[in-house]
């Protein structure tokens, strides 16, 4: 299968990063295509213009928009890992969501999702503990707002989520068990 993984963090040295690493060299190994797109090393620019909402009614989209669609297209799998913050996604990767999976490419004006071939994975880390999010219904907040509101909105099968709490505090061991887990995504049935 061809995965695309799309990675934001502005930190190379973030466990961000070590999720990323760990989950290519696992479904690499597995004998899976990858595809990383770092956004912070790539520069990309998330600010959508007016004149691009507007060309985006008739398919006409910004030469590095096209680049990106087109791995999306590529792409059997999306992963998208990113840090909470906010209650969402990094500001990068959210402009990512506006500008890439823009109108005639992800949906229709009368919101028919266009993305039915594919699915996809979120991984997120988090500052806080995971109670402090699931005492107050934030995980459930993000899995609407992401997974229904985002995902499932443009017609892509949402095949998990995870959240990995705590990170800026935990054990290395902790983290380890971690790096473990996100192993197992590349062994799952797709």
């Amino acid at each position: 299968m061809k995965f695309l993984l799309v990675y934001s963090h502005p930190n190379p040295g973030s466990f961000n990063k070590a999720i990323a690493q760990t989950l290519t060299s696992s479904l690499q190994e597995a004998g899976h295509e990858v595809c990383i797109r770092d956004l912070y090393d790539m520069g990309f620019d998330p600010v959508l213009k007016g004149h691009e909402l507007e060309g985006f009614k008739e398919k006409k989209y910004p030469e590095d928009i096209k680049v990106e669609q087109e791995h999306v297209r590529w792409a059997d799998i999306l992963v998208f890992i990113s840090p909470v913050w906010w209650g969402s996604f990094t500001a990068l990767l959210r402009g990512y969501m506006d500008r890439v999976f823009s109108l005639n490419f992800a949906y229709t004006a009368d919101n028919k999702g266009l993305l039915t071939d594919k699915k996809v994975y979120t991984i997120n880390t988090i500052g806080a503990p995971e109670h402090v999010y699931e005492d107050s219904g934030m995980f459930k907040a993000m899995d609407l707002t992401l997974d229904l509101g985002i995902f499932q909105f443009c017609g892509i099968t949402v095949l998990g989520h995870k959240y990995y709490s705590f990170v800026v505090a935990c054990s290395d061991d902790e983290r380890k068990m971690m790096l473990e887990d996100v192993k197992t995504i590349a062994k799952e049935p797709h």
